[in-house]
């Protein structure tokens, strides 16, 4: 095909008649002319003001696809890729009103249409050619092409372009979905494409530490990859790369004498390989890897790459888990809220029974009778095992009434061994552990004591066989960082960056506890134990008592793998031990105390009343706060303000008390609640911390006891 105008065989213009051939001559036809036009490397285009190819060389025809011939006559408009190709024309026109040499290298990001329809990325180089001088003088363009899809540079920028173009799609996966398991089975597909693999895997590690789990795969003999899981040691390629927690790159299976892969890997006739581990804030918590058939299939730019991957995952993961914890968290809290409501009317209910049953018992008719006496007892020990009932539920949403002192956690374990070793039975082998010196904590001795028991009885329980026991206690902060499987509140961080920790552990060798066991372990009212064996209230229990106390209580547990409670109690400070050290003792109350009570509950307030007369005291009973103060406003004087916490619709004790502290800062001030706590479920000032404060249900032997700790020394 021959450009239009132009002679066969190659280009000509005519000379003028007064100037010398040699200047207005331009021939294709001259054999040295053409060697060194195609002796060029890079491609060569003469094309005219039309956009005509008139000329074009080898190295075009290598380019482009084309051989010369067809070339030399087609418009350049035929080699601009599809999406440029409506612009062209007026870029050739825009360029022809301005001609000027634009050399390579301007970083324009330009394509080339090859023959068979591909694109090639190219520099072009323009300069404008003027053949001829006056009205005969004729413009073209040569055009210099140069191919830069080789050139290593542009290859690691496309490279790299298309591997962020797939992070890009992992990275709208990541924000859009609410489900991070979506996440996690769509990536493999997603990096073998992008890396052109045989296999992509992602694994994650269990609870225990001691395996990693396939959690989705893509690529070669799915059968045999899915659901596998391996241990967690450096001998094979997962566990090399948590043990490296670093990237580990394998050019050469061959060569690679640090660890084998899965089985199912080298039956592929896998070559070479990348893995980057998965961290989450600080701690691996599994392996991202890709496999190949080729030799030295991954670089640095695949590293790159599958870390980036992999932080994804790893931020997913986080961000599903800091979800679960608050859903558990709010679940905890809203079922504390209902067990601590009802636990306090029903001890209402437990005080108007037991009351009654003490004063049934003080009649001499119950009291001389064999039977009567016997049912009295039955009943009053049903009443304290209810009472019993209602403090775990208060205990669970951290209500309870706490009396801490210092205790020695070495000390505390030892005496707990000889009691486990003793009622556990012979197949449970109990060990301590204990550092030569640990701080002691503040905290109740006798609730510690039976939240510890608690721990051991359920781990008993999970090892009906036999086992071991191990009980430890040493010093350090919780391990915020990794809650992925601790029962841990999603405030620690705070806590446990600003104190000194001690930490008592319970660990057995028992069957352990799947996922959702762990999630709800502390749950009350839970258990999987056979109907009549358990409440459920055995760890809820723990849980509260231990946050009452400003502590942590973290779970870890596997399937088949045992299961370790770890308790953090802050250690103690001198100051804690010199405040501890005060204790009251309890005195005879004198005759004749006036009390001024306060009682909205009708019931209550009769069994109160009735045990203050027959502690020989001159009782004023009120409904309300508000009728207490006014008694108060009258003049009338009292020994003793003994006041519920929750008085209905009106003023609440705390109020009624920080008042009378403020006007009447003479009269001592006793509080009771049935949420056994002085602080629940108002906020108080400091002022009113420590006022004392009686739990219900009480006995008349408690109410005498508390009034006693309350009244000023010179009165007792």
């Amino acid at each position: 095909m021959s450009a239009p105008g132009r002679p066969k065989g190659g280009f000509r213009r005519a000379q003028h008649e007064d100037t010398p051939a040699s200047e207005h001559t331009l021939t294709g036809d001259s054999p040295v002319f053409r060697k060194v036009f195609d002796a060029n490397p890079d491609a060569m285009l003469l094309v005219d003001a039309q956009g005509h190819i008139v000329l074009a060389n080898v190295a075009a025809a290598g380019l482009l696809g084309y051989p010369q011939a067809v070339l030399e006559g087609m418009t350049v408009d035929a080699l601009v890729p599809d999406a440029v190709a409506p612009h062209h024309a007026a870029y050739r026109q825009a360029y022809a009103q301005g001609p000027r040499v634009r050399p390579m290298g301007t970083e324009l990001e330009l394509m080339a249409k090859r023959a068979d329809g591909s694109a090639v990325m190219v520099e072009i180089a323009l300069s404008p050619l003027r053949v001829g001088s006056g009205d005969g003088a004729v413009d073209y363009v040569v055009a210099a092409i140069r191919g830069i899809g080789a050139y290593p540079r542009v290859q690691r920028a496309m490279r790299r372009a298309r591997y962020n173009e797939f992070l890009v799609q992992l990275g709208r996966v990541a924000v859009d979905t609410l489900d991070p398991d979506e996440l996690l089975q769509r990536t493999p597909d997603s990096v073998r494409d992008a890396l052109e693999a045989e296999a992509v895997t992602v694994l994650l590690l269990s609870a225990s530490q001691r395996e990693l789990r396939t959690v989705s795969y893509s690529g070669v003999r799915p059968e045999a990859a899915l659901w596998n899981a391996y241990p967690n040691q450096p001998d094979i390629a997962p566990g090399f790369v948590v043990a490296q927690r670093a990237p580990v790159v394998v050019a050469d299976m061959a060569n690679e004498h640090r660890f084998a892969l899965p089985p199912h890997l080298v039956e592929a006739g896998v070559r070479s390989g990348v893995a980057v581990p998965l961290i989450d804030r600080g701690k691996v918590i599994g392996v991202l890897s890709a496999w190949s058939r080729l030799v030295n299939r991954f670089g640095d730019d695949e590293v790159a790459f599958l870390e980036s991957a992999a932080s994804l995952l790893s931020t997913s993961q986080q961000r599903a888990q800091a979800e679960a914890h608050a859903r558990h968290a709010q679940r905890l809290e809203t079922v504390g809220q209902l067990t601590g409501g009802v636990a306090h009317d029903f001890n209402n209910l437990l005080t108007v029974i037991q009351g009654y049953l003490q004063m049934l018992g003080d009649q001499p008719a119950v009291r001389d009778d064999a039977l009567s006496s016997q049912m009295l007892s039955v009943l009053q020990r049903t009443g304290q095992r209810g009472a019993d009932l209602t403090g775990k539920l208060l205990a669970f949403a951290r209500r309870q009434a706490l009396e801490p002192s210092p205790v020695d956690p070495m000390a505390l374990l030892q005496s707990l061994a000889d009691m486990l070793g003793r009622t556990l039975g012979e197949n449970i082998r109990v060990v301590v552990q204990a550092p030569a010196a640990c701080p002691r904590v503040l905290i109740d001795p006798v609730q510690l004591e039976s939240a510890l028991l608690n721990v051991a009885v359920n781990a008993r329980d999970a090892m009906p066989g036999g086992g071991t026991l191990m009980l430890r206690c040493g010093t350090g902060a919780p391990p915020v960082a990794e809650q992925a499987d601790a029962a841990l509140p999603l405030d620690a961080g705070e806590e446990a960056a600003t104190r000194d920790w001690v930490w008592i552990s319970v660990q057995d060798s028992g069957s352990g506890m799947t996922q959702d066991v762990r999630d709800r372990a502390f749950e009350p009212f839970f258990t999987t134990k056979e109907p009549g064996r358990g409440t459920g209230l055995g760890l809820s229990t723990v849980y509260g008592f231990i946050r009452q106390s400003q502590g942590l209580i973290e779970l870890d547990s596997a399937l088949g793998a045992g299961t370790t409670v770890t308790l953090y109690l802050p250690a103690m400070a001198g100051d804690d031990e010199a405040s501890a050290a005060a204790a009251i003792v309890a005195e005879h109350l004198p005759r004749g105390l006036r009390v001024l009570m306060v009682e909205d509950d009708p019931d209550v307030r009769h069994v109160a009343e009735t045990f203050l007369r027959a502690m020989h005291c001159d009782v004023v009973a009120c409904a309300s706060a508000e009728a207490a103060l006014a008694e108060l406003a009258a003049g009338a004087r009292f020994s003793l303000l003994f006041s519920d916490v929750m008085l209905g619709a009106g003023m609440h004790g705390h109020e009624l008390a920080r008042r009378v502290a403020t006007q009447y800062p003479e009269l001592p001030v006793l509080l009771t609640t049935g949420y056994s706590h002085p602080q629940d479920p108002h906020h108080v000032s400091h002022v009113m911390l420590h006022v004392p404060t009686l739990r219900k249900p009480y006995t008349r032997e408690a109410l005498a006891h508390a009034i006693a700790q309350c009244l000023p020394g010179p009165t007792r």
